[in-house]
């Protein structure tokens, strides 16, 4: 199996997921954004801990837990928070978070699938853009929280 197979099916399992769990944009891609900060603090202390408790280095490189950081907090607010009431702002909302968690994890997963033929293209074209990709996400996850209307008890 190639390594544009790998990427489309590691984007299909995150937009299944984010579009299941109807968790707003907003929250999901300030976790990432959380997630790629601890990714750059901790992998490397991750990697001194495993190696301490026995767990073989061939299992997890530093690209493996540095995306397992990565999607570590997003992962666990993924059925925390606000929802989506309808279907188009869940498709919506899924494919804006797999687009900027593919941003996030594109490096991490580019030492561990080297990417060849068109894959390679699409690769150095989203490493290219990636900066821009992740700032204009984190700026919509930013407006969905703005946006976003608290649910209100009813008054008593």
């Amino acid at each position: 199996m190639g390594s544009g197979m790998i990427y489309l099916i590691i984007a299909a399992v995150l937009f299944v997921v984010a579009f299941i769990s109807k968790c707003r944009f907003g929250l999901l891609g300030l976790a990432l954004s959380a997630g790629s900060l601890l990714s750059g603090i901790w992998t490397y202390n991750a990697e001194l801990v495993l190696a301490f408790l026995g767990v073989s280095s061939e299992l997890l490189t530093t690209a493996t837990i540095s995306a397992v950081i990565i999607l570590l907090p997003a992962g666990l607010l993924l059925f925390h928070g606000y929802a989506y009431k309808n279907s188009m702002g869940r498709v919506v909302g899924a494919a804006l978070f797999t687009l900027l968690a593919l941003a996030f994890l594109i490096e991490p997963l580019g030492y561990v699938l080297v990417p060849q033929g068109l894959a390679a293209n699409l690769y150095d074209w989203i490493m290219v853009n990636r900066d821009m990709v992740i700032g204009v996400g984190l700026v919509l996850a930013v407006l969905d929280l703005f946006f976003t209307k608290p649910v209100r008890s009813p008054k008593k």
